[in-house]
């Protein structure tokens, strides 16, 4: 039976296929061309075919080369990212949180600085995005998603379902005589349409129906992709729009939009949490997930409809 490449032989060949050349792969590995060379054709012995032919000046894979380079790449780039993995987590004091945008600016981002005011020594990144991370891979420790996009984690928690509710700036109301929620149908509406990878959330035709109201069912008005954009239109007095109770804790306390009906249509899914386990291990990341979960919990019960007495 042929002896086995030593990984030191294997190294060598794979930084000719990754650096291009014989040159470039002894400058990487701060050796000498005639070392990678030597490295080469004990590899080429062992398995009986030719790896690398000279071209010119140039030194180029065989066919069998670029089939065995192909293999061998695989398990350095896997050796690689566990060791940007236990870097990562070793010694990177930063915790990134990775969030959908309009969770990231809307909802996290008016909490966090409770956490904080708390935890002052902590350092926490966070980053809106629609792409899901892959936890312990990417640059991120936690993520925030929504619905079914949770399945492509390991390890997860469900925060909470969220509630919707139609809220517009005051100075839209000047003027309107506003009697009954049907009536909010004379104002100018604002859409969310979410990416088709989510179920939508609550739209016009839904609250209609919810309050036995008719209801023509081509949108109106604009139509934003981000809740976010649609609130933001909202408090510029462009419009009303079905906002989500978690996004509008600061508008409504500072009175820049109101409630005129508080009539709320649940959202099909629920927001969830998901973490890289070896995360865990960083100062402040456990206490961090407790405390999300913690403000999930609080969050469930602000956004529910209040129950009558």
């Amino acid at each position: 039976m042929p002896e086995q490449p030593s990984l030191r032989n294997l190294q060598a060949f794979e930084a000719i296929g990754r650096c291009g050349g014989v040159t470039a792969a002894a400058r990487d590995l701060g050796v000498s061309a005639g070392a990678i060379s030597q490295h080469v054709h004990l590899i080429e012995e062992s398995l009986g075919v030719k790896l690398i032919e000279r071209r010119g000046r140039t030194v180029e894979l065989t066919s069998w080369g670029m089939l065995y380079y192909q293999e061998i790449a695989k398990g350095f780039s896997m050796i690689r990212g566990a060791q940007d993995v236990i870097h990562r987590a070793r010694n990177a004091d930063a915790i990134t949180l990775s969030a959908l945008p309009s969770v990231a600016s809307r909802w996290i981002g008016q909490r966090i600085f409770e956490w904080q005011e708390k935890h002052p020594a902590s350092n926490i990144r966070i980053v809106g995005t629609d792409n899901e991370p892959r936890l312990g891979r990417d640059v991120a420790d936690f993520r925030i998603t929504y619905g079914e996009a949770i399945a492509g984690h390991e390890h997860f928690v469900e925060l909470f379902t969220d509630w919707a509710v139609p809220v517009c700036s005051p100075k839209l109301l000047a003027g309107h005589a506003l009697e009954r929620p049907e009536d909010l149908f004379s104002l100018p509406r604002l859409n969310i349409a979410w990416d088709p990878m989510y179920k939508p959330p609550p739209r016009w035709a839904d609250w209609a129906a919810l309050i036995s109201a008719p209801f023509s069912r081509t949108d109106s008005g604009l139509s934003f992709t981000l809740s976010s954009g649609a609130i933001d239109a909202a408090v510029a007095g462009r419009g009303i729009v079905l906002a989500q109770v978690s996004m509008i804790t600061d508008e409504l306390a500072t009175k820049s939009l109101v409630i005129p009906f508080d009539i709320r249509l649940k959202l099909a899914e629920s927001y969830w949490l998901a973490w890289d386990r070896a995360a865990l291990h960083k100062p402040h990341a456990a206490a961090f997930k407790t405390w999300l979960v913690g403000i999930s919990r609080e969050q469930a019960k602000l956004s529910a409809p209040t129950v009558a007495d």
